[in-house]
């Protein structure tokens, strides 16, 4: 199986920190070390360590680039500014999710992104169709190492390389540690206060190795992709292929707060306003098990023996012990916060209640 998987530029040093690694997204991603609970938990109390370097990276280059970028992406670029990076989503002309991804910007002629690793190639292709020919688009997927520092002493560890750490969310600034350079963001995908740090792709193991031991001064842990999925899961983060997908619109997955209504181009954005305007026909909703059980995606939601919906994201939440999951559910169905529901697990009705996300407080700001 992992011969024809793509590999990171870390993938040794995983290797002798005794990493467990699994498939996701076409890579060879470490999935635990110390265990999924071990590391979530130390992500909210104390730092965690994530290689997400397989993430995708882009650069758009050339005049007006912000401009074209803002009548393709949902959300609106001049919003924000140069060191300031942005969460928005390219759709497709039915209103479908071709991906959601990070936009840094960088200056009215340059921006750069960072999409979902499977998705690079048709992010990069959508772009390149529609830009004008003074446009530069280019896939950069092995220039930039992805590493996130999440959790209360993410800060700490940060600095402790000599690293930028007073930007507020969402900022962004250009470093250098032991030579390399590195771009620093002040985002993820915990809930947590952290940073997410781009160093250059061959050269990332001099930070890497650098955080590892600032973070176990501080008495964190390195984490793999298990932890990520539990805690993005906790704070109701979608993930695309679950939550978001070609099927799956904005409008239901409730990320409309990533679309810039107002303006006056983007892609889907008739179809998008059509839904919003009618209401969608089902919309994203958070479950919490009320007996013991675990929730996976995939799983039908009942009200009584009728159908409403489907689980899109589940699992076992380590900070409140208990099953939740995101559901897709029938507006028709009428679900408020509190009520009751049951999930079917395997052929047995798990008790669950509505929630709104996020299931912990978000603590990114």
């Amino acid at each position: 199986m992992t011969d024809n998987l793509l590999q990171g530029p870390l993938e040794d040093r995983h290797r002798e920190l005794g990493a467990s690694f699994a498939e996701f997204g076409g890579w060879l991603m470490p999935v635990s070390y110390a265990g999924t609970v071990t590391e979530h938990n130390a992500t909210r109390t104390a730092v965690g360590l994530f290689d997400v370097s397989h993430l995708g990276k882009a650069l758009v280059k050339g005049p007006g680039a912000v401009e074209f970028l803002n009548a393709a992406f949902t959300n609106d670029l001049n919003r924000i500014g140069p060191g300031k990076a942005q969460y928005t989503l390219c759709c497709n002309d039915s209103g479908g999710v071709i991906d959601d991804l990070i936009a840094y910007y960088v200056s009215d002629d340059e921006v750069f992104l960072v999409p979902n690793a499977a998705n690079t190639a048709a992010v990069v292709a959508a772009l390149q169709a529609a830009a004008p020919a003074d446009l530069t688009i280019t896939d950069e997927h092995r220039s930039r190492a992805v590493l996130a520092v999440q959790g209360p002493k993410s800060p700490e560890v940060v600095a402790g390389l000599g690293l930028p750490t007073d930007m507020d969310y969402m900022g962004w600034a250009d470093a250098e540690y032991g030579g390399v350079p590195v771009r620093v963001c002040r985002t993820g995908y915990t809930g947590e206060h952290g940073y997410e740090l781009l160093p250059e792709w061959d050269r990332a193991g001099v930070v890497f190795d650098a955080l590892v031991e600032g973070v176990r001064t501080a008495g964190g842990e390195l984490a793999g992709l298990g932890a990520r999925d539990t805690l993005r899961t906790e704070m109701g983060y979608a993930l695309h292929g679950h939550e978001l997908t070609l099927d799956i619109s904005p409008v239901q997955a409730r990320c409309g707060w990533a679309v810039g209504w107002k303006k006056d181009a983007f892609w889907g954005r008739d179809a998008l306003l059509a839904e919003k305007q009618a209401g969608p026909k089902r919309v994203l909703r958070g479950l919490k098990a009320v007996g013991r059980g675990v929730l996976r995606s995939g799983m039908t939601v009942l009200d009584g023996d009728t159908p409403v919906g489907i689980t899109t994201s589940g699992t076992f939440s380590p900070t409140l012990k208990v099953g939740i999951a995101l559901a897709l559910v029938d507006t028709a169905a009428g679900m408020t916060d509190g009520q009751r529901v049951a999930v079917d697990v395997r052929g047995r009705a798990l008790e669950c209640e509505v929630v709104a996300p996020p299931f912990v407080e978000a603590k990114t700001r």
